[in-house]
């Protein structure tokens, strides 16, 4: 009776009440044919109530107990799925992100055939986005806060890790005048070669985006390095 019950408030969709129902049921009726489907129910109930936290882990476990079942693949991307809606805004810390990228990627490469994989890559996309633009953001923070060590690093490994990003042009000036203005801040010793990243970085802007608006200022940038460069030599 109690398993009837909850199958009816699970379809008339009072999760809760069928979640107080299944907890008493899943113990007795483990290892039995029943276990599966009240599992599929279980890990849905926390979905449908939004507890993607919960919903995730159960979904997961569904497809790790059940591998054969005609609902393993279902549940294998719900929970990846849960993990994505999980994700916060990029501001934040990004560790359910990461999490969420490393289980639509498994599931992508579990059922590469899947009907799913093509939605899968579409979520793969917005956090990966989401994760460029933390990345972007810091390295934009260590520029304004004057960092530019702190900025170069950053900028160059969002361009190792992004370099489709749509903020490259930028990056590549803003690694420009971080240079130089890195290399103008350091001791006598270590400027020449810092002034020469300067020019390098400016003809790697240059040779990429050769009517880039950047272009004049990141120039001044590479003759002022070139001079003091000139001035290092003679003194």
């Amino acid at each position: 009776m109690k398993y009837e019950a909850a199958i009816g408030y699970f379809e008339k969709k009072d999760y809760y009440r069928a979640l107080q129902l299944y907890d008493q049921l899943i113990p007795i009726y483990r290892g039995t044919d029943r276990a599966e489907k009240m599992a599929y129910y279980y890990a849905y109930c926390y979905y449908y109530q939004e507890d993607y936290i919960m919903s995730a882990y159960y979904f997961k476990r569904f497809a790790e107990t059940y591998p054969r079942s005609q609902y393993a693949e279902e549940c294998f991307f719900m929970s990846a799925y849960c993990n994505y809606l999980n994700s916060p805004a990029y501001s934040l810390d990004q560790t359910t992100t990461v999490d969420a990228i490393k289980d639509l990627q498994a599931f992508v490469n579990t059922y590469p055939s899947s009907d799913r994989v093509g939605r899968a890559n579409e979520l793969l996309d917005v956090l990966r986005n989401k994760l460029e633009m933390k990345a972007y953001n810091i390295a934009n923070l260590y520029f304004k806060m004057e960092d530019y060590q702190a900025a170069i690093v950053s900028f160059q490994n969002l361009m190792k890790d992004y370099p489709d990003s749509p903020h490259r042009e930028e990056v590549l000036f803003k690694i420009v005048k971080s240079y130089y203005n890195y290399a103008d801040q350091s001791l006598a010793q270590k400027q020449e070669e810092r002034f020469q990243s300067v020019i390098s970085s400016y003809n790697d802007l240059r040779a990429l985006y050769p009517e880039s608006k950047f272009l004049k200022e990141g120039e001044s940038f590479s003759k002022s390095a070139s001079n003091k460069i000139a001035l290092l030599n003679k003194s």
